[in-house]
């Protein structure tokens, strides 16, 4: 198994994870175009469309052994609070996936979202499309740091094979790495934690991190997660979104995580390319494949095929 197309490729980072695995990487698209921008400024030898893949004649798609997939996984992210209706076009677009896999008939495809997925309405009916197409299925819900990305990320990979029973994979169980290990105290814009304009809820944060490990850790500055008191530099990030959600505090001095320090986070390499906003480049990488995440689950594949 040596070719594949990266469906919702995004920022890149399941080209990366099978260019990582000794997988060639043939075409990847996406509807943004920024991101099919960044894409192709760090896969230059990637054929890259740009286009709804709802609308992609699979045909011009060059044929291959491994389908690598990440339809939009907001419709079913637990991020977006109360579920939308099912009809969300963002959910749909799980089933340019079945199209593309009746066409080329891939010897195996990996599907990558959040695992809510499993629990979409429409599930079963997506299953029982890749089955009538003669693949079986086994979901796997990994957390990156369990492949030694330095944040806590659980996500689904369904595995589809060609078989007659679904390939269950060994699980990952690498050494957690610490945030501590991405961050930078001499870098990055500082302002104090006590100012006029600050929060009572995030004040309240401050004071319950300080409460429970000290001078300095991080912290989600928007919204929830990791409870009320952030987390210790000693353990893996939190989640990263696509929302610039995560601070750090060094006594009576805070700041929000640079760029570079989310793209560690994401255990992307120091030379890849991103955007030059800052929104930008934190929501593609919010949205991304952690290689190594991915790229755990193409070498058991592989080894086992």
């Amino acid at each position: 198994m040596t070719t594949a197309v990266d469906l919702f490729a995004g920022a890149g980072g399941f080209t990366l994870a099978a260019e990582s695995a000794g997988v060639r990487v043939l075409w990847a698209a996406n509807h943004w175009p920024a991101a099919v921008e960044v894409h192709a400024s760090n896969h230059a030898g990637v054929e890259h469309a740009c286009q709804d893949l709802h609308q992609t004649r699979w045909e011009t798609v060059p044929a291959h052994d491994l389908l690598l997939a990440s339809p939009c996984c907001q419709g079913h992210s637990r991020a977006r609070g109360k579920e939308r209706p099912c009809s969300d076009v963002s959910r749909s677009t799980a089933w340019a996936v079945v199209s593309c896999v009746e066409y080329h008939r891939p010897r195996a495809v990996i599907v990558e979202n959040v695992p809510e997925f499993l629990s979409w309405v429409l599930f079963p009916a997506w299953s029982a499309a890749m089955n009538a197409l003669g693949y079986s299925l086994a979901p796997h819900v990994i957390d990156a740091a369990d492949c030694g990305v330095p944040q806590h990320r659980e996500r689904l990979f369904i595995v589809a094979t060609r078989s007659a029973s679904p390939l269950d994979l060994v699980r990952p169980s690498l050494e957690h790495q610490p945030v501590a290990g991405i961050l930078d105290f001499d870098a990055g814009h500082w302002s104090l934690v006590e100012t006029p304009r600050r929060s009572p809820a995030t004040l309240r944060r401050v004071a319950a991190g300080r409460a429970r490990f000290g001078v300095r850790f991080v912290m989600p500055y928007y919204g929830s997660g990791s409870g009320l008191t952030g987390r210790a530099l000693t353990r893996p990030l939190g989640t990263v979104t696509t929302r610039d959600r995560w601070a750090l505090v060094d006594g009576d001095r805070m700041r929000m995580l640079r760029v570079d320090e989310y793209r560690a986070a994401m255990a992307f390499p120091t030379s890849y390319h991103l955007p030059a906003t800052r929104h930008e480049a934190i929501h593609m990488l919010g949205n991304a494949v952690s290689p190594p995440h991915a790229a755990w689950v193409i070498r058991r594949l592989l080894e086992a095929v």
